[in-house]
């Protein structure tokens, strides 16, 4: 593991880990703890979908914009949950950023899935590696999370897709395509 990446305990929060608020949170704490050259945001293949992952779950990243495919073995039996649009920033310190025109879908295996509106209006702590996309640094900061989210229940072993399309309405669009092999339960397959 690279010095400018931690592994971090998740720092307490404000509301349930489980809720859709704190997994919005806990999502935004595991992007956090990657990173220079580490994002899962900034990852072309997949290569690092595996890294800081919780136990009760697994996250799936966004991309700063444009066309991403990537590739990853996810542990069987744990939910999906993924941004479709999101936006973060320092509570007290940045405005909100505008998200008045955002819109995405999300498709598993090709149906199409509903994401949820999601925000944080109570600030929570972000302490990540030196150079993360949140924070830029390791000081614990105070951030707050909008978006429009999914979380996917346990999907069935074997291969699936995940495709998010999504934009802000002023011009910015992504396009992220995951091909997921799930393994069983309890099994390895990465060993």
């Amino acid at each position: 593991m690279s010095f400018l990446t931690r592994r971090t305990a998740e720092v307490a929060l404000p509301f349930d880990p489980c809720s859709p608020e704190g997994l919005a949170a806990r999502w935004v704490q595991w992007v956090a703890a990657a990173g220079l050259d580490e994002s899962p945001i900034d990852d072309k293949t997949g290569e690092k979908a595996a890294a800081n992952q919780p136990t009760d779950v697994w996250f799936l990243a966004g991309a700063f914009g444009g066309q991403v495919q990537r590739r990853c073995v996810v542990p069987g039996g744990r939910d999906l949950f993924l941004p479709v649009f999101n936006l973060w920033w320092r509570a007290g310190k940045d405005q909100q950023p505008l998200a008045d025109r955002a819109y995405g879908s999300v498709a598993v295996d090709g149906v199409p899935m509903e994401p949820e509106v999601i925000s944080t209006p109570v600030p929570f702590t972000v302490a990540g590696a030196r150079f993360n996309d949140i924070t830029l640094r390791s000081k614990p900061v105070l951030v707050q999370t909008w978006g429009l989210w999914k979380l996917v229940p346990v999907p069935a072993p074997g291969q699936h897709e995940v495709h998010i399309v999504a934009g802000d309405g002023y011009g910015f669009t992504l396009d992220v395509r995951y091909e997921l092999l799930i393994s069983m339960p309890g099994s390895r397959p990465w060993s």
